[in-house]
């Protein structure tokens, strides 16, 4: 938005720039042509009543020259050029101005009011934006929260149509805003721990049904940011140690998650809660229709299952550890509520 504006601040100022030059050529022009007896003043009105189209006597007359007349019509015509585009732009202007970021602004919160289950990220630097890189890559709806502007405006320069709220996350008015009463989860991955902790707080008091993820850099904070609502504490320094020395004793299956992640077929390792109306069925009703999936494990009651067969039987709260596309398991959460 910020850039749009400066854009269209240039263009004006550009469009301005080239009516003072017609206006100083044909004032000098008509100085030149009407020799002394003319003032400026003169000279500046016969230029101005040309390029205005007023259609007044002609100030200065330039019928005894040769080039007079036509000079005159290239003025004219120069002027109404460019005239017309300072209108042009200053209306763009306008267009960019506050009334069309008020009007882009609620048109976006109703649209953020209609989603339901989504998410929001609550920091949009680069954990946040790589975080938002994979919602978006697996389809999940989320809205992105951050008080920078600049920061937003980085990730919408490759993501146009991204709902954003611009605005400080720890306060719980922004939070409303962005839908927390009906999301499914909160990230809070902010620059500073502090925030990350009243973000998990706030969060968790707003709606105590929904997930809270928390990224912490000094692991002396998680307990903290644990106890205040966080369900999952992540500290990227943490994480990134282990994936070093995976890299190095585990290469190849480093390099499997690597591929999976980075894959244009968008391929990834989901999990899907069975609901209780699905206790005692086999396995195979949910390869109905959906053979872009694989079932790898079954978590029951904190214990694994792995490699489970088709003819398997549910349990209530079954937890399925899968690996399927983002379209295959919209179709196998819709075939379980269809089962259901």
């Amino acid at each position: 938005m910020e850039r749009l504006k400066s854009r269209a601040v240039r263009n004006l100022l550009i469009a301005f720039i080239a009516l003072m030059a017609v206006f100083i050529v044909g004032t000098l022009g008509y100085r030149i042509l009407g020799g002394a007896k003319y003032s400026w003043m003169d000279c500046f009105y016969m230029t101005f009543v040309t390029i205005s189209t007023i259609g007044y006597e002609e100030i200065v007359d330039v019928r005894q020259y040769e080039y007079g007349r036509l000079f005159t019509v290239f003025i004219g015509i120069s002027g109404i050029g460019v005239l017309g585009y300072v209108l042009s732009t200053f209306t763009a202007f306008m267009l960019e101005s506050d009334l069309n970021v008020s009007l882009r602004r609620r048109k976006m919160l109703k649209k953020i009011a209609q989603l339901k289950d989504h998410y929001i990220v609550c920091g949009a630097g680069r954990v946040g934006s790589n975080v938002a890189h994979e919602l978006a890559m697996t389809g999940r709806a989320f809205v992105i929260v951050d008080d920078d502007m600049n920061v937003i405006q980085h990730y919408l320069d490759n993501h146009p149509e991204q709902l954003y709220i611009h605005g400080d996350a720890t306060d719980n008015d922004v939070l409303l805003a962005s839908g927390i009463s009906h999301a499914a989860g909160v990230f809070a991955v902010a620059h500073e721990d502090s925030s990350n902790l009243v973000i998990s707080l706030s969060a968790k008091q707003l709606n105590p049904h929904l997930r809270v993820v928390a990224r912490c850099h000094d692991m002396k904070n998680a307990d903290k940011t644990r106890r205040v609502g966080a369900d999952e504490i992540i500290s990227p320094d943490y994480s990134g140690g282990l994936s070093l020395v995976s890299a190095m004793v585990r290469p190849n299956v480093m390099n499997f998650l690597d591929e999976m992640f980075k894959s244009d077929s968008k391929l990834r390792m989901e999990e899907i809660r069975i609901p209780d109306s699905l206790v005692n069925k086999s396995l195979s009703l949910l390869y109905r229709e959906n053979q872009d999936c694989m079932v790898l494990a079954i978590q029951r009651q904190g214990a694994w299952q792995l490699n489970p067969s088709s003819d398997h039987v549910l349990q209530g709260n079954d937890v399925l550890m899968l690996m399927t596309t983002p379209e295959g398991r919209s179709r196998l959460e819709q075939l379980i509520h269809g089962i259901a």
